[in-house]
């Protein structure tokens, strides 16, 4: 479930962008796997959204949004859900390493 904290205020030009998405004009269930679908239908699934993606004119505000309330399914902004969790894994080992570093330095 999407953290609800993460989320801008409900203001009407905040969410403006939505109203310019290529997604608007493509079947939404492109977007969000169905219960139990794995493997190459998913992939292939995957890989279709993506591409309406790549054209979209707001791509970017999609993805800042998806990875900013850290959305759990679908694809946002040409970013699957296994794509935002590598990014989030890498920020969090990212966030280790540097504390590490800043113990080392404060041990020395």
């Amino acid at each position: 479930m999407a953290e609800l904290s993460r989320l801008p205020v409900p203001v009407a030009d905040v969410w403006e962008w939505q109203y310019q998405g290529s997604c608007r004009e493509a079947d939404p269930q492109l977007f969000f796997h169905p219960e139990g679908e794995r493997g190459p239908a998913r992939h292939k699934r995957d890989a279709a959204a993506v591409a309406v993606c790549a054209g979209c004119p707001v791509m970017q505000q999609c993805r800042e949004h998806g990875l900013s309330v850290r959305e759990p399914y679908g694809v946002w902004g040409g970013l699957t859900e296994e794509d935002r969790e590598g990014i989030y894994t890498a920020e969090r080992k990212e966030r280790r390493e540097a504390r590490k570093e800043a113990q080392l330095r404060e041990a020395s």
